[in-house]
């Protein structure tokens, strides 16, 4: 029977392969978060609008994306969507499968965020006639926002973990690179639990960050009350 091999765990918590799978890992969470807020908030949009077409394709999208596997998503986007001339590469195939996922989650996140804030706010901006896009700018997006951010927290938290999915079409992230260097001397518990300590430490520097925005967004709220 063969026994944790200490020495060679910490081995593997300095390894210069491993540590550039993480890199790979965080600028991958944050694309995704960049390009699924865009249009997470474009989706969001098109539910509180008043065309029930909008309404529709927006329902749609959130249900489709929300009620299947990341998974057989990513392997759709890469392996399906040759089929009708359009192929992408692993790195493409990875980005645009985890944007249309968060998208839809952070679609709901947005909508309800927007859904919190006071009726009156929405009414006191009319009143003082304020463009409509202005008034969304300026007054209800930031307090949704602060609404937002909890939940926000939660999905991102999420999405780091998610990417780990990306490995089962090659992507070369934390996962990826993980189960490459365990071929090489089959040390499965050394080297997973590194692995699992480099998410840890990801999860944990975002809930720091995450933190510090619930502070600087509720500040605000929390002298007026």
């Amino acid at each position: 029977m063969t026994f944790f091999n200490v020495p060679d765990f910490f081995g593997y918590l300095t390894n210069g392969y491993l540590w550039g799978g993480v890199v790979v890992t965080l600028w991958l969470t944050i694309a995704t978060v960049i390009g699924g807020l865009v249009f997470g908030l474009l989706v969001a949009f098109m539910r509180m609008s008043q065309s029930r077409v909008l309404i529709g394709l927006a329902s749609f999208y959130i249900w489709v994306f929300r009620g299947t596997p990341l998974l057989i998503q990513l392997v759709i986007v890469y392996t399906g969507l040759p089929q009708f001339g359009l192929r992408l590469g692993v790195i493409e195939s990875s980005l645009l499968a985890l944007m249309l996922n968060e998208a839809a989650y952070l679609a709901e996140i947005i909508r309800s965020g927007f859904m919190g804030v006071p009726r009156g706010q929405y009414e006191a901006a009319e009143a003082l006639g304020l463009p409509k896009w202005l008034a969304t700018w300026k007054i209800t997006l930031p307090q949704a926002f602060r609404l937002m951010i909890p939940s926000f927290g939660n999905s991102v938290n999420g999405l780091l973990k998610s990417t780990s999915l990306t490995s089962v079409i090659s992507m070369e992230e934390l996962m990826r690179r993980s189960q490459m260097v365990m071929q090489a001397k089959f040390e499965v518990l050394e080297v997973f639990g590194a692995a699992a300590i480099f998410y840890l430490l990801l999860t944990t520097a975002w809930g720091f960050v995450q933190r510090r925005l619930e502070i600087h967004f509720g500040a605000g709220h929390s002298a007026s009350r």
